[in-house]
């Protein structure tokens, strides 16, 4: 190739966006070597054909991607390349979010403030209510107060509460010890998530209110620190009060009711209750189909809920049994274990789709 079809790099660098520094760089590195240097001058020259090249070297530098992983990238075909890409973004946020917890574990530290006691949990059951609870969360950019855990404590209990308002989850928890002070506060739900195998480990984790998080301070496992959400909670106790008595209350065992959760073709199921039983349908067929044993009080009842609703409804309660408190087609449900514990979530129904 003449030198009259070649760029020096100072024309290939206004062309590809990067700096000469920059060129020399990565053709030290071999990511992008010239196409052809002059063995007098040493001066390096670059063909159009490397344009393509530079441009992406250069974007995937911008988001800062590693040289070890621009050069995979710059190799693969499409569907790698995006799968490398998609690891190295989601690896940032892992990154961004440690530091977030460190900076607020530090900011918490500079406050001055001392952290006040709030309760002592067992450790195996505040994990199991936490996860219990935390199904009932969802990730909405616009309300992330939704992602959270609600907390609050009195001096006999420590009541949790979740909502994506379709489903409502709440469990109350009984201390180890009797709860120092009243206190209430959402707790940023991803980060309780990822305390919870310590949390399981633990004997006792004694809960304290720092200015801006919860201390979860564990003897044997090291201290674990959770954000706080400054969004207000939704209201949840002005709903839960305002919940007619049921009309349909429903008794059955939770494997094969899951089972035939499991089975439903749809995104939306429909639970038809009669005296004989409990049955589980397609949303919007009309075919009676076969009940689960079940044991029946109230009126015979046709209500559809979205799978996403109910299967985590279920699929948490504690015992081997359910109990279902149902009010009518237009209002929220609420799911209970039948036995022991008291774990409980509403669900809002759907209406069925027209066939």
């Amino acid at each position: 190739m003449s030198h009259s079809e070649l760029m020096p790099i100072g024309a290939f660098a206004r062309r590809s966006g990067l700096t000469p520094s920059a060129l020399r760089f990565y053709a030290d590195c071999g990511l992008l070597p010239p196409a052809e240097v002059d063995p007098v001058s040493g001066y390096r020259y670059y063909s159009a054909g490397q344009v393509a090249r530079a441009n992406g070297l250069r974007r995937l530098r911008e988001i800062a991607i590693p040289l070890t992983v621009v050069e995979a990238v710059l190799a693969a075909g499409p569907a790698e390349a995006s799968r490398l890409i998609d690891e190295h973004v989601a690896k940032v946020l892992e990154d961004a979010a440690a530091v977030r917890r460190r900076a607020d574990v530090v900011r918490s530290s500079l406050a001055g403030v001392p952290s006040l006691p709030i309760a002592a949990l067992k450790g195996p059951v505040l994990a199991d209510a936490v996860e219990q609870v935390l199904t009932a969360t969802v990730r909405d950019p616009g309300l992330p107060v939704l992602g959270g855990l609600r907390v609050e404590a009195a001096r006999e209990a420590v009541t949790l509460t979740a909502t994506d308002r379709y489903r409502l989850s709440t469990r109350t928890l009984v201390p180890a010890e009797p709860a120092a002070a009243a206190w209430a506060a959402t707790v940023d739900g991803d980060e309780l998530r990822a305390a919870v195998t310590e949390i399981r480990r633990s004997v006792l984790v004694r809960v304290e209110a720092a200015p801006h998080g919860i201390w979860l301070r564990m003897a044997e496992r090291g201290d674990q620190y959770c954000r706080l959400l400054p969004e207000e909670f939704p209201d949840h106790r002005s709903m839960l009060a305002s919940l007619p008595e049921p009309t349909t209350r429903v008794t059955v065992s939770k494997e094969p009711f899951l089972r035939a959760l499991e089975e439903q073709p749809g995104e939306r199921v429909s639970l038809h209750v009669t005296s004989r039983g409990l049955n589980v349908l397609p949303a919007g067929d009309e075919h009676p189909g076969l009940p689960l044993p079940a044991t029946v009080t109230g009126q015979d009842l046709r209500i559809s809920f979205e799978l996403t609703t109910l299967y985590p409804a279920v699929g948490t309660a504690i015992g081997p049994d359910v109990l279902l408190d149902l009010r009518g087609p237009g209002l929220p449900g609420t799911v209970r274990s039948a036995d022991r514990g008291d774990l409980t979530t509403v669900a809002m129904p759907v209406q069925p789709a027209r066939r």
